[in-house]
């Protein structure tokens, strides 16, 4: 006879979507930037704990998430900001304008693989300028393979936007956060030797000095988490 074998999900928590051991909404801070914010997330990537554009809606102030699907035709006015300039992410753009003022532009983050990112630009491109960064090095981004040198991850991109714009503060807010989660990410996952060698590098391990201990992998779990 045939064994009926149940198949039960991890528990996670609502916000960070990490399993509770490794919740990191301790840390959570929102970043109030001049800048509006929008992700344009391909719809095989809502459900993706790991993805930085649920990352971005939870840690950028009023951040606008919108779910692309080819089959429902986006609505502009829905997503666009009046009085703002619309700037949409893409490596085919033009060269970054760098003397426009945060405070008077919209961008337009496209989330997903570069397959999916093209076919929702063909979506949108009509409706602001499109724009390319100067991005080159080495992706922070170690839950996902880095497919070449000049590609990122959504939030990346919107890091380098920042420091073109020379928000400082925001983009070491939100780098913070960002390596937060790809370490706790990498800690659930059990990379052992991977999260060490991120922490070593990153400024996490200075600046949450408390909570990064109960994140490690090898950590004892908490009564919580074996079920007391």
């Amino acid at each position: 006879m045939a064994r009926s074998v149940v198949f039960k999900k991890t528990p996670r928590c609502e916000c960070c979507r990490l399993p509770p051991r490794w919740c990191v909404c301790e840390a959570h801070r929102v970043i109030a930037s001049p800048l509006k914010v929008d992700v344009l997330m391909h719809h095989m990537e809502a459900w993706r704990p790991s993805s930085t554009g649920h990352l971005i809606n939870r840690v950028v102030a009023n951040t606008g998430l919108h779910v692309y699907r080819k089959e429902r035709p986006l609505v502009r006015e829905e997503i666009m900001q009046p009085g703002r300039q619309l700037w949409i992410l893409h490596p085919t753009g033009e060269a970054l304008p760098v003397s426009e003022p945060a405070a008077g532009l919209q961008v337009l983050l496209l989330d997903g693989t570069w397959i999916q990112s093209t076919g929702m630009m063909r979506g949108v491109e009509s409706w602001g300028r499109r724009v390319s960064l100067p991005m080159a090095g080495e992706s922070r981004y170690w839950l996902r393979s880095q497919a070449a040198d000049d590609r990122f991850s959504t939030i990346e991109a919107l890091l380098f936007l920042m420091a073109a714009l020379g928000m400082k503060e925001d983009c070491a807010q939100l780098q913070l956060q960002f390596e937060l989660h790809v370490y706790a990410g990498l800690c659930a996952r059990g990379k052992k030797v991977e999260a060490a060698n991120y922490l070593f590098s990153s400024p996490v391990s200075g600046t949450l000095q408390e909570l990064i201990p109960t994140l490690k992998p090898w950590a004892q779990p908490s009564r919580r988490d074996r079920g007391l």
